[in-house]
């Protein structure tokens, strides 16, 4: 192999890896004798299995046993490099999530309030159906669908968008899948979970309509 106009041997070859970032994709690397490149600042890894902070103060003194003219820069453990490298991206998630959280919030007050306006509006009906033999279960269920129904037709076109731009969003997950179903399915038991506690309360209302009143409401 030629590099600078100079044959050089291949040794051997190693699998992709990123050293830049972890958000962005490998890069050509070649990997080169330090002797043969000097270069004017060098990083050393030191694996142990101890304490990565209380074994600072020994690797100083083996690089100083060497060359104690060689200035010693910051110590980093690997999770602070890799932290580091992903504190941008994991800010920007960080919002997404308070974004998507106030969202939900939002979401259940909205299903709150409309169902609760549903069952005040059809106060006669409820008690029209309970005189007719209807029992409490049954009418509780029937609202508690009537209000998950709509928000199970959304998760369904929600779930196809987000396998269709899984495709994009690959590009920017790291270790994770985009197409994740333990994930997509969290989610969407949690959306489930958020509209049928939302409906809970006002379902619970419609089954104590009393039905002579609700028909003198009428």
């Amino acid at each position: 192999m030629l590099h600078n106009d100079k044959l050089v041997e291949i040794v051997g070859v190693t699998a992709d890896i990123r050293s830049t970032s972890l958000d962005k994709d490998p890069v050509l690397m070649l990997y080169i004798p330090y002797w043969q490149r000097p270069r004017l600042s060098a990083a050393l890894l030191v694996r142990t299995a101890m304490d990565p902070r209380g074994i600072a103060s020994g690797v100083r003194a083996a690089i100083r046993q060497v060359d104690a003219d060689v200035p010693v820069g910051e110590f980093k453990t690997m999770q602070q490099v890799m932290s580091e490298s992903v504190a941008q991206r994991r800010f920007q998630m960080t919002l997404v999530i308070l974004f998507a959280a106030a969202a939900l919030a939002l979401a259940g007050f909205g299903i709150y309030g409309v169902v609760s306006y549903s069952v005040t509006r059809r106060r006669a009906e409820m008690g029209i159906r309970m005189a007719l033999g209807a029992g409490a279960a049954g009418l509780q269920q029937m609202v508690l669908w009537q209000a998950v129904r709509p928000v199970a037709a959304g998760l369904a076109v929600g779930v196809v968008a987000a396998l269709t731009a899984g495709r994009v969003l690959s590009s920017l997950l790291f270790q994770v899948s985009a197409r994740d179903p333990l994930t997509i399915g969290g989610v969407a038991l949690v959306l489930l979970l958020v509209s049928a506690a939302a409906a809970w309360q006002p379902a619970r209302r419609a089954t104590r309509v009393d039905p002579v009143t609700a028909l003198r409401f009428e």
